[in-house]
């Protein structure tokens, strides 16, 4: 069991330290929820640096979440090109439309509301909670779980509903937003996993070769060409299951078929 000394002694010493080390990130500067859930969205799977160039043009081009509900899947798959796991754009488009169609182009607040929207779990549904309305749920990334183990002592068997429970109980009352910002910079750049030796519950197999890369050149063969006729697509990405990664994208509406070629979604 986790005290209430330990607890106070750990907001302390988080927020002491990230007074003085804290990163001065774009999607700080904002309590919108459209540009949190953007930079979620974004930050999944993808290092900070490489986020950053991205989710500044991106809201220069669609400033607003009734603008990216109206523009066109290519144009958005184009902006988006590099940034990689091009179905998380797909399926934020759908949330955006869904909002812009159902909810006046406003977000619920409360965990339940949020969950019912496509494309939002629990992670995600607590971190617009957390950032844009200062709520004091658990918000439990990778840094997050690392730190709250590390610093509190929990055994290596802990679930991750263990973990999020004792989360909730860290946010000081009314700085759930500061406090999450402090405990993802103290993991990620003071208490890291070389650090502690705890590493995430699943990391990311090697880029190339793999389905993520042909996917990605997928994408901009589409994006350059429109329409292109499934043999030259499997001659240009060289990969032993095109076959298989069309299909998949297909269902993820990222492309559609016609007959022997293929397309963008729209």
């Amino acid at each position: 069991m986790v005290s209430d000394e330990q607890i106070r002694r750990f907001q302390k010493k988080v927020l002491s330290w990230y007074k003085k080390n804290r990163r001065d990130l774009p999607w700080r500067n904002t309590t919108d929820p459209y540009h949190i859930l953007l930079s979620e969205v974004m930050l999944q799977q993808t290092q900070v640096d490489r986020v950053i160039p991205y989710y500044e043009k991106f809201l220069l081009a669609y400033p607003t979440l009734l603008d990216l509900a109206a523009a066109g899947r290519k144009e958005i798959l184009a902006l988006w090109s590099g940034l990689g796991y091009n179905s998380r754009v797909v399926r934020l488009h759908k949330l955006c439309k869904e909002l812009a169609a159902h909810h006046q182009g406003t977000f619920p607040h409360s965990e339940e509301e949020l969950r019912k929207l496509p494309g939002i779990g629990p992670y995600t549904a607590n971190a617009i909670l957390a950032f844009a309305f200062n709520r004091e749920v658990a918000v439990v990334d990778t840094n997050v779980r690392r730190v709250i183990m590390a610093e509190l002592n929990l055994p290596h068997v802990f679930t991750m509903k263990e973990i999020a429970h004792i989360a909730k109980r860290c946010v000081p009352k009314g700085k759930a937003m500061i406090w999450y910002n402090a405990l993802m910079d103290y993991g990620a750049t003071h208490l890291t996993a070389k650090k502690t030796g705890i590493r995430p519950i699943s990391r990311q197999s090697p880029f190339e070769g793999s389905e993520r890369q042909a996917r990605g050149k997928i994408l901009r063969l589409l994006i350059r060409e429109d329409a292109v006729p499934y043999e030259k697509l499997a001659e240009e990405v060289k990969h032993k299951n095109i076959k298989g990664i069309i299909q998949k994208m297909e269902k993820e509406a990222l492309i559609e078929k016609d007959k022997n070629e293929i397309r963008i979604a729209h």
